[in-house]
């Protein structure tokens, strides 16, 4: 009997460059021919220090910049040269964003900003998108807040608004960029869990840059940039503290 075949990779990049112009006729590269691959339901820690490429490699992964070259196949589609339009469809589509600042319109309800890619996707909002905005607000512990403004709520109640928002166009995966960043320590743990138990029960796959260890323990895998380049990639054991980071001086 034939041997299944190997299912798709959520992610897969392979020899990922990208350069950009700092005055003719230099340029600088950021990374420098990475090799990825996500599989659907992982829950991975991207880490590095500033300057590594980590925001450079989620914008790429987010179909918010092109790479230089290399392939990048998303749900086992080529995507690096598709036109913006195309890019924007699966953008909407397929991914979530979650940023350390939630960016949430100030003169909107929590209800009415969970509802926003919606609007923007279909120009209305239906009465069945607009009843999972209220389900997804329910499950981040905020039924009773869906009328007020940002600026009634808390930072970390903000967050879980804009949580809540990645999550209404149901895309299998979110990419969260230091979604802790901006939290005190009580919140910080909040709102991890809560990304937790989203990705748990709903199944959906998170990539989430953290400079913090010690929610990088509490991810499935550990990917680590250093000068453009993975310099690790390892699961982590339920509860173990990662190993602590080696981080040399980026390159100037």
């Amino acid at each position: 009997m034939a041997a299944p075949p190997a299912r798709e990779a959520l992610i897969a990049l392979t020899d990922i460059k990208k350069s950009y112009n700092v005055g003719r006729p230099s340029e600088a590269e950021i990374l420098h021919g990475l090799d990825l691959r996500v599989e659907v339901g992982e829950f991975i820690a991207l880490m590095g220090p500033s300057g590594s490429g980590k925001s450079t490699l989620l914008n790429l992964l987010g179909l918010l910049e092109r790479a230089t070259a290399g392939k990048y196949r998303l749900q086992g589609e080529a995507v690096q040269d598709l036109d913006d339009a195309a890019l924007t469809m699966r953008r909407r589509h397929i991914l979530g964003f979650v940023f350390q600042f939630h960016h949430l319109l100030p003169a909107f309800s929590a209800l009415e900003n969970v509802t926003l890619p919606a609007l923007m996707d279909e120009g209305r909002v239906s009465s069945v998108q607009r009843e999972r905005a209220r389900s997804l607000l329910d499950a981040v512990g905020l039924a009773s807040a869906m009328d007020k403004r940002p600026g009634e709520l808390s930072g970390g109640m903000q967050q879980r608004v804009a949580i809540a928002r990645a999550l209404v166009l149901n895309p299998p995966l979110v990419l969260a960029d230091e979604p802790t960043g901006n939290l005190d320590t009580a919140s910080s743990a909040e709102v991890f869990a809560l990304l937790r138990r989203i990705h748990v029960e709903r199944g959906t796959s998170f990539i989430v840059v953290t400079h913090d260890p010690r929610l990088a323990a509490r991810c499935d895998r550990l990917v680590e940039l250093v000068d453009g380049q993975i310099a690790r990639d390892e699961a982590i054991a339920d509860g173990a503290e990662p190993v602590p980071s080696v981080l040399p001086v980026s390159r100037p």
